[in-house]
């Protein structure tokens, strides 16, 4: 069911959702929680305020603006941020790849829009394809289709670049974005490629972004894999983790609920655009040819990760460095004075 759709009869709907034999044979329990989840999804949809997650016209380019003016300067405070490359965005349709980080707070995202509606324009900002769970929770549905989000699907990707858009996603999704700790200096793609058969079908380029440091937020000490299978969180929330996460406020805690981030540093690279030689439809159902690309994008996106937490391991040295010196320096002066 397309949220924003009416319906039109309870038992029409119900049909779509469940096989017909459950009609034929009177599948009283399965019956029941169709009939349930329509009266809520019924109820829900009819709230007031709430976004259709497949519309491309929530988007309001002032909302974007008022963000980047608001939000800018808490974010260039908090994180100190550098992001490079904004001169390797080509005009018209194409796919930002991108790294996941910082579980749901994911501060790299709003620092790369408002760059992007800072140094590009907001025609530059592109739509954000993001989890149906998160589009359709109470509060993310209040704020982020404004900004330009749509539920995550190659329907809505299509509109969006046959409008010479521009669309970003994380192909790591939960996997990356609730990696351990441990593994921050690394990509998490895992085996999804609907990236890659989603650019060569639409013959777009794909732009890699790449962020370090936004990782360092909360400490992840699992991503949860087995607790999620042990409660079969996939059913419910269509994750495959449950991440066990140290943040603050709430110290060790099973979950991620919304935390206040550490002001570490982060840095973003915006690559040059990846071009494909083949593209169509046939391109996108070759097996071999996706993950030869897959591969290509993987190793550019793992190879700037590196360089930019050398980058900023060699930073917090000479920072390091300095203080060093400023209390040495001190401590000489009060020694001979």
């Amino acid at each position: 069911m397309s949220p924003g759709q009416p319906l039109h009869g309870v038992a029409d709907r119900a049909r779509l959702r469940l096989p017909q034999q459950a009609f034929d044979q009177g599948d009283c329990s399965a019956l029941s929680k169709a009939y349930s989840r329509l009266a809520v999804n019924h109820f829900w949809l009819r709230l007031s305020g709430f976004h259709d997650v497949n519309s491309l016209d929530n988007r309001d380019p002032k909302v974007l603006e008022r963000f980047a003016d608001i939000a800018g300067p808490i974010l260039w405070k908090w994180f100190r941020p550098r992001v490079r490359g904004l001169d390797n965005i080509p005009n018209g349709g194409a796919l930002y790849v991108c790294n996941h980080n910082g579980g749901f707070m994911t501060p790299d995202t709003w620092i790369l829009a408002v760059s992007l509606t800072r140094e590009r324009g907001v025609d530059d900002v592109p739509y954000a394809l993001a989890h149906q769970v998160v589009m359709e929770a109470p509060l993310t549905n209040q704020m982020l289709p404004a900004m330009g989000a749509i539920a995550a699907n190659p329907e809505n990707a299509h509109r969006v670049f046959a409008a010479g858009r521009k669309v970003l996603v994380y192909p790591g999704g939960d996997l990356d974005a609730f990696r351990p700790s441990r593994d921050r200096g690394r990509v998490v793609f895992g085996p999804r490629r609907g990236y890659v058969r989603l650019a060569l079908r639409e013959g777009v380029p794909i732009i890699p972004v790449v962020s370090a440091g936004s990782h360092d937020v909360w400490w992840v000490v699992s991503d949860g894999r087995w607790l999620s299978r042990l409660l079969r969180t996939h059913r419910f929330l269509r994750t495959d983790v449950l991440p066990i996460t140290v943040s603050v406020p709430w110290g060790l805690t099973v979950g991620a609920p919304p935390f206040l981030p550490l002001p570490v540093r982060i840095f973003i690279d915006v690559l040059k655009p990846i071009y494909f030689e083949r593209s169509g439809p046939e391109a996108a159902d070759d097996a071999s040819y996706v993950e030869e690309c897959h591969q290509r994008v993987l190793d550019a996106m793992q190879l700037a990760l590196e360089q930019l937490t050398q980058d900023r391991r060699l930073i917090r040295q000479e920072r390091l460095r300095a203080g060093l010196h400023r209390a040495t320096h001190f401590l000489s002066r009060a020694s001979h004075g």
